[in-house]
């Protein structure tokens, strides 16, 4: 009975020591691709998967054109604009709501949103990278959170299960660092659109 208690305690010991080692590969994975987003600058962004579009990422700022919608978002004030209705919506969204519209977002709040994991290495686009899996500590919108990222520590892939049972998934297949954003690039123009209806509900 006694070598089996210390068997059983052997295990948990082991397992715990597994988890713990793929908690701080995943961490250091992240801290990485946080480190490169930040000395990026402004970054302009394709994808494929789900949906097809591009974004624009500068620090909190982003601004994303995907399926008709187009929004801007410049740190405080998000603005979504669907072209089949010609109408513009302004918000203050929560930063799940930011999360869910841009993925990147993780990349600055892991460290107190999320627990972690590193999965393993994944070919992606024909790209070999490391995979890591972000589960939000709190319950939400979003399960959890699957981020592919390449050797250079830029994201390859980013899926996102949504508790409602859907799945969104973004492929990377165009990352440029280093462009030349400004805040104009982040809020919307009137002028661009001088017929949209506009729905304030900040």
């Amino acid at each position: 009975m006694k070598r089996f208690t210390f068997f059983i305690l052997m295990l948990a010991a082991t397992v715990h020591t597994v988890f713990g080692q793929r908690e701080a590969k995943a961490q250091a994975i992240l801290d990485k691709t946080a480190a490169a987003y930040q000395k990026a600058g402004g970054i302009a962004i394709t994808f494929g998967g789900t949906q097809q579009g591009t974004l624009l990422l500068k620090e909190s700022c982003f601004y994303l054109d995907c399926a008709g919608i187009k929004s801007w978002f410049d740190g405080k004030t998000q603005w979504s604009y669907a072209q089949q209705n010609d109408e513009v919506t302004l918000s203050t969204p929560s930063p799940e709501e930011i999360q869910s519209v841009n993925p990147y977002a993780l990349i600055t709040s892991y460290k107190t949103k999320f627990n972690y994991r590193y999965i393993g290495s994944k070919n992606r686009n024909g790209k070999q990278g490391q995979e890591v899996l972000l589960t939000p500590r709190q319950t939400g919108d979003i399960k959890s959170i699957t981020l592919t990222v390449s050797a250079a520590y830029e994201p390859l892939y980013i899926g996102l299960s949504l508790s409602n049972g859907e799945t969104q998934e973004f492929n990377i297949t165009s990352y440029q660092t280093n462009r030349n954003l400004s805040i104009s690039d982040f809020r919307f123009d009137k002028k661009k659109y001088p017929n949209a209806e506009v729905i304030d509900l900040r």
